[in-house]
């Protein structure tokens, strides 16, 4: 939920036609974050506070574990909405606590992922049948250092700060995309072997829109901002400024490479739930937040191709499009949920992600 609605904020932000209001609406998704980001650490602390094992039992859950890395990235999230709302319109200051911030979320990221998946490895046997693309998830804290490195480097007023938050925003990167390129081919693998997931995983799907989309607006955003801070002897003698150009002509065309990937992804996502909306038969889950969060991803990812096109207009009509559908799609899933809760679908016992599966049981909290 807060992924999601972090991510409105993202894109209001990235939308090239400003008119009077969007940065005000784009103010309300950010702070409405912030507070819906706290309402549920405060839950989830109360609820390991009465329910002790369920600490536990979170990360030795085959699906719970999964969903364990949200909590960074939604952090994550609310730093590269600060940076792009806050850090312009207030003092030095600002602009010192989001650079110390950002290696703060790095290595949130780094941890997580790796501990993540290490328990999983550890305590978890999975089969390919039971694959989904919630599998990149603990991945996904690594996916978002590359957007922010492209939102927070442009306002670090010293070049060098900003290069060195650059550099390692392509390495973070690099890592959690090629990690989530290999876990493409596992998913792949599981559609060509067991046909489809059912109807309430599927949301799932658009998981895999992210990695690519959130690589794009990561990489083109940094490559246009590195000719204005590489020092002149950046990779060689004197070649400084020539680097730089070159690093953002090929960082616009792997942005557009990526770019192609994607909608790839999108639209197979699209057309495996055209069987559901035919039927009109799906139960909600928190998954269908992944109609909302990686599509962000593909939004802000077409409005950097569009950016890094000269200001391409027709592209930068789409990302609009885009734009509008999805903060109807985030009011319909918001809606949905609160649903959910009323009808006793989400937050119970043995519901959603906490749910027995799989030969795991769950330890009782009596």
């Amino acid at each position: 939920m807060t992924m999601a609605t972090g991510g409105i904020a993202n894109v209001l932000y990235t939308v090239p036609f400003r008119f009077h209001g969007i940065y005000a609406l784009g103010c309300i998704f950010f702070i409405l974050n912030i507070t819906l980001f706290l309402f549920n650490v405060s839950m989830i602390s109360l609820r390991f506070y009465f329910y002790p094992r369920t600490f536990k039992a979170s990360f030795l859950h085959p699906t719970e574990s999964l969903f364990i890395p949200a909590a960074v990235i939604s952090f994550g999230t609310i730093l590269i909405n600060i940076s792009q709302y806050g850090v312009d319109t207030t003092g030095y200051w600002l602009e010192k606590t989001m650079a110390i911030m950002y290696w703060v979320d790095c290595g949130l990221a780094i941890c997580f992922s790796i501990g993540i998946y290490l328990i999983m490895w550890s305590t978890q046997t999975f089969t390919i049948s039971q694959m989904t693309p919630v599998w990149i998830f603990p991945a996904y804290p690594l996916l978002i250092i590359g957007p922010h490195a492209g939102n927070l480097a442009p306002k670090i007023g010293d070049p060098i700060r900003a290069l060195n938050i650059i550099i390692s925003g392509y390495v973070i990167q690099g890592i959690g995309f090629l990690v989530s390129l290999m876990i493409y081919s596992a998913f792949l693998y599981r559609l060509m072997t067991q046909k489809l997931p059912k109807e309430s995983l599927r949301p799932g799907m658009f998981i895999s829109v992210g990695p690519s989309g959130f690589t794009i607006a990561g990489v083109v955003n940094m490559g246009q901002t590195l000719p204005k801070v590489v020092p002149p002897d950046f990779m060689g003698p004197g070649m400084g400024e020539f680097a730089g150009r070159v690093s953002m002509v090929c960082a616009n065309w792997m942005g557009l490479w990526l770019w192609g990937l994607a909608f790839w992804f999108f639209f197979v996502s699209v057309g495996a739930h055209w069987s559901c909306a035919t039927r009109g038969k799906m139960d909600f889950a928190m998954t269908w937040y992944s109609f909302v969060f990686p599509n962000t991803a593909l939004t802000t990812a077409t409005f950097a191709i569009a950016k890094a096109l000269g200001m391409n207009r027709p592209i930068q009509y789409v990302g609009c499009a885009m734009t509008i559908a999805l903060v109807l799609t985030w009011f319909l899933v918001f809606g949905m949920m609160i649903r959910a809760v009323w009808l006793g679908q989400i937050l119970w016992p043995q519901k959603q992600e906490d749910r027995t599966e799989g030969g795991w049981e769950q330890p009782s909290i009596d």
